[in-house]
């Protein structure tokens, strides 16, 4: 769930929150990117991600899965237009494993991401490219074998087609028959979370056309696949559950992903904290610990 940094009001709406972007990006990639680490493990698993594949990440953000993809000895780009801030995040921890490459030491040996396979010299190497998916495209090097979009859709109004588009501008750089991954958020009555997030559609009212919550669609991903011609070839459902050191970093986790911007341009910051903190209580538990099951669905689709 990559932060969605820049948000569009109806005219008519507050001016938007000023955020530190620093923070919220350290927020994104310190507390809530690694929710989404056994999605990750089931797909690399599922497509036995290894040498000699050649992954495109896009929306990579602070490049969590991008580590977890080379720490198998794929070749990994990343590309993302969005936020500088966590594309800084993602080369301090993503410097390319060639060795004697000009100020891109290897990646420093230690703890793997739970599921990484192989040593430290096995990995692969990592390019990140700020800018569109075409920017990432390299003449010398063979087209890439899979393409990935983890960030899930169906939690905004509109994120398919954003995703629709980015999907359009990788397809060129992509293999014939490339493997291609998509995510998105599962029904709302298996993700806990839901009931978080209709805060923040709650608060946004009158902006909620304008980059609001919605629940997820059954057949989002594959409606997705329909549009950009992509040939579907399997799909599966990964437990993600939220879970927290405390009710302060689920909020601040929360917070990191953008998706209540537009409620704290239309309520405040101090209204959206004190309905946040609410929301969160029923998932509390007796240690401080917050804890949220959530379901999550992926899709995997083929370049014709």
């Amino acid at each position: 769930m990559t932060p969605t940094l820049v948000r569009q009001h109806t005219p008519h709406a507050r001016a938007a929150p000023h955020v530190d972007l620093r923070a919220r990006a350290r927020d994104w990639s310190e507390i809530q990117e690694r929710m989404l680490v056994p999605l990750y493990e089931a797909v690399y698993e599922r497509l036995d991600l290894g040498d000699g594949t050649r992954m495109l990440g896009l929306e990579c953000g602070s490049g969590l899965a991008l580590l977890m993809a080379a720490a198998r000895g794929a070749t990994v780009t990343g590309v993302d237009s969005r936020s500088p801030e966590l594309l800084t995040l993602a080369r301090r921890r993503l410097p390319s494993r060639t060795p004697g490459a000009p100020g891109t030491p290897g990646i420093p040996e230690g703890p793997r991401p739970h599921g990484a396979r192989g040593a430290g010299t096995r990995g692969g190497t990592v390019r990140i490219v700020e800018g569109p998916p075409g920017d990432a495209m390299d003449p010398s090097a063979p087209a890439f074998t899979l393409v990935t979009a983890f960030e899930p859709i169906g939690c905004l109004a509109g994120d398919s087609d954003g995703l629709g588009a980015l999907l359009d501008g990788a397809a060129p750089l992509a293999a014939r028959g490339a493997v291609v991954v998509l995510a998105g958020w599962g029904p709302p009555e298996r993700c806990a979370t839901t009931s978080v997030l209709r805060v923040a559609t709650r608060l946004a009212d009158p902006l909620r056309s304008a980059g609001s919550w919605r629940p997820a669609l059954r057949d989002d991903l594959e409606e997705v696949a329909r549009r950009t011609r992509l040939r579907p070839d399997g799909s599966g459902r990964v437990a993600c559950p939220f879970g927290y050191a405390d009710a302060r970093s689920a909020a601040r986790g929360l917070l990191s992903t953008g998706l209540f911007d537009a409620a704290i341009a239309a309520a405040g910051q101090e209204q959206v904290d004190k309905e946040l903190a609410e929301a969160l209580h029923p998932y509390r538990r007796p240690d401080g610990t917050v804890w949220m099951p959530n379901v999550f669905r992926y899709l995997i689709a083929r370049i014709p």
